[in-house]
């Protein structure tokens, strides 16, 4: 006798929505149904909302103790590991080398319902709800419910009340949901069947309804997180960059700090590096060698010119701030060579990476084929009845300097950095208001004698100071950086290395007399790139024009944070691109699309 299939049998994506984690008892038995089912989705997103989640003691115990979750056990580690740090807001957990995905968005009790799924924005294929209570924004709780679900989502409601089950259903019914005659309490069970036509938002984007083939051009930490995050769901991408090699531009950065931003209100900012360094840093751990390529050993900031203050709660017994950012023990200040009583921040989810050696892992991972010394010149989007005449269904030409196609794609990726500005220029009526940023850093071997007066982790806080790490085959240290806004070429300027070598001697003045020698002997060396920036300092992600310029997609303006945020603006995009839960809230999304200027000038116009 067969069993009934499981409904996301032969799917390669399923989306479950789940209003209430509990104890995580409900999530544990998802994921251990889809461990045990060979029909499994390719990639499940479970994504949960929580006011207090559990520890993961407690998680583990339940692992441990459950014959039903016996095959959670060989993988509890991998959950427990991550479970950390999980303060208010979005935190995306990969298991299973990212094939099963938890998104645990963690509010405060009295958040309602509707304003937490409205920082959703996918269709999910399963939706509970549970301890519902009608209130005040009953009914707008539902009417945003139904906007999470596709035709036959299935619903399971779990009123907090029995008194509350008729309302539920009445609302429900009137919704679209088709809502079978029961009488079993608690659960009302229901599937969106509406018998019209839902009305979506006009700025969702359209999930892809297929794969194919995808030209990303540039090849540095935003192409290549791009690129990787399409090739995991099963896109055939071409990198396309001008250079010889891979990352020759501002990734080619010998070594770089990667810590979350922090401030006293914990502003949208904070919250989206720390998803950013958390994404950053489980990539690095797939990818690289520790030790050699990166390295998790927490960053100390110290605090010099700025007075950003941590949140005052994270001081509160129990919170998961400190698991973040804390204030600095005397040890660790005197570790840096610092009085025991200076002014700092100790970030414990933090390190350093070689983001060469990031780009160059993504750009080899199957499914990329990398082309250097392709100039892009411009992007031709082909008209239908061109692609109806020869048969290629591409949208997409990429034109090379001398006017020939170098590829035809259904997708184009741009992220060139400050490059894309001009290549973008004939296709958007506004084009997006990029800026150059030169920066320049220094570096050299580590002094011959006394090299503990560099600390064993990097510093920041006004430019920053990494020591101990193998540069050209050196053990090296790496300082700087220096900050030109307006140029838009990579040089080395002199001057730079005094700017370098004075904020040193600011930072960590102990360090900067170690290194006194080698500034005075000429033996530093000075590595310049130049980044590229928005006037808000924020990424650019995402679709430019998806009525009018379908299939064209730009990843840019990392700025100074590129480490910190390229892996999770890849991810981001291909969410978006595929109608997956994002890995950060939609206001968060929004705040970093590209055409957050054309809305802002928009308003402006009509106002």
């Amino acid at each position: 006798m067969n069993e009934t299939p499981n409904p996301w049998s032969d799917q390669p994506l399923w989306k479950a929505l789940d209003t209430d984690f509990g104890d995580g008892s409900g999530f544990l038995r998802r994921w251990a149904d889809w461990l045990a089912d060979p029909r499994r989705p390719h990639r499940l997103h479970h994504v949960a909302f929580t006011d207090q989640p559990p520890t993961a003691q407690a998680l583990d115990a339940l692992i441990q103790a459950s014959p039903a979750l016996s095959a959670l056990r060989p993988h509890a580690r991998e959950l427990t590991d991550a479970w950390i740090g999980l303060l208010p807001g979005f935190h995306r957990l990969l298991l299973m080398d990212g094939h099963f995905c938890l998104t645990l968005c963690v509010q405060t009790r009295q958040t309602p319902l509707a304003r937490q799924l409205r920082e959703l924005e996918f269709e999910a294929d399963e939706i509970r709800v549970a301890g519902a209570g009608a209130s005040s924004a009953f009914e707008e709780a539902v009417r945003a419910l139904a906007i999470r679900c596709r035709l036959g989502t299935r619903v399971s409601i779990e009123p907090a009340r029995r008194e509350d089950r008729a309302a539920w259903s009445q609302s429900l019914a009137l919704r679209g949901f088709d809502i079978p005659n029961q009488t079993d309490w608690p659960a009302i069970q229901a599937e969106f069947r509406p018998s019209w036509t839902p009305r979506r938002p006009s700025s969702v984007v359209q999930p892809v309804a297929a794969r194919g083939h995808c030209v990303v051009v540039g090849a540095g930490l935003a192409g290549a997180s791009a690129a990787f995050s399409l090739a995991a769901r099963g896109w055939r991408v071409t990198v396309l960059d001008q250079a010889d090699a891979p990352a020759a531009g501002a990734s080619g950065l010998p070594a770089g700090v990667i810590a979350p931003h922090v401030s006293a209100d914990d502003r949208p900012l904070s919250q989206l590096t720390r998803s950013g360094v958390r994404a950053t840093l489980r990539r690095a751990r797939d990818l690289l060698a520790e030790g050699r390529d990166w390295q998790p050993c927490g960053v100390l900031e110290h605090r010099i010119k700025d007075s950003r203050d941590l949140p005052a709660d994270w001081l509160a017994p129990g919170s998961p701030g400190p698991d973040w950012s804390r204030p600095a023990d005397p040890a660790v200040l005197v570790r840096a060579g610092l009085p025991a009583d200076s002014l700092a921040h100790w970030h414990a989810i933090a390190g350093w990476v070689k983001p060469a050696e990031l780009v160059r892992a993504m750009l080899s991972a199957p499914g990329i084929c990398w082309e250097g010394r392709q100039r892009v010149a411009a992007l031709r989007q082909k008209p239908r009845a061109e692609a109806a005449d020869t048969g290629d269904t591409s949208v997409w030409s990429v034109i090379g300097q001398q006017g020939q196609v170098i590829a035809s794609a259904d997708l184009v990726v741009v992220a060139a950095g400050f490059d894309t500005l001009e290549l973008l220029s004939s296709l958007v009526a506004a084009p997006l208001p990029l800026n150059p940023l030169r920066g320049q850093v220094v570096w050299g071997q580590m002094p011959a004698e006394n090299q503990s007066a560099l600390p064993p982790f990097p510093v920041n806080g006004l430019g920053s100071l990494i020591g101990h790490v193998r540069i050209g085959g050196e053990l090296a240290w790496i300082a700087g950086s220096t900050f030109e806004r307006g140029c838009a070429e990579a040089l080395i300027r002199p001057s730079d290395t005094e700017t370098n070598r004075e904020k040193l001697s600011q930072l960590l003045p102990a360090a900067a007399a170690a290194l006194e020698p080698a500034f005075n002997a000429g033996e530093v060396h000075a590595w310049a790139g130049v980044r590229c920036t928005a006037p808000d300092r924020l990424p650019a992600v995402g679709p430019l024009n998806p009525a009018k310029l379908p299939g064209l997609m730009v990843c840019t303006a990392m700025g100074a944070r590129g480490l910190s945020l390229a892996v999770l603006c890849g991810e981001l995009l291909a969410a978006q691109l595929h109608g997956e839960p994002l890995p950060i809230p939609l206001k968060q999304a929004r705040a970093l699309s590209p055409r957050r200027w054309a809305t802002a000038q928009r308003a402006k116009d009509e106002s």
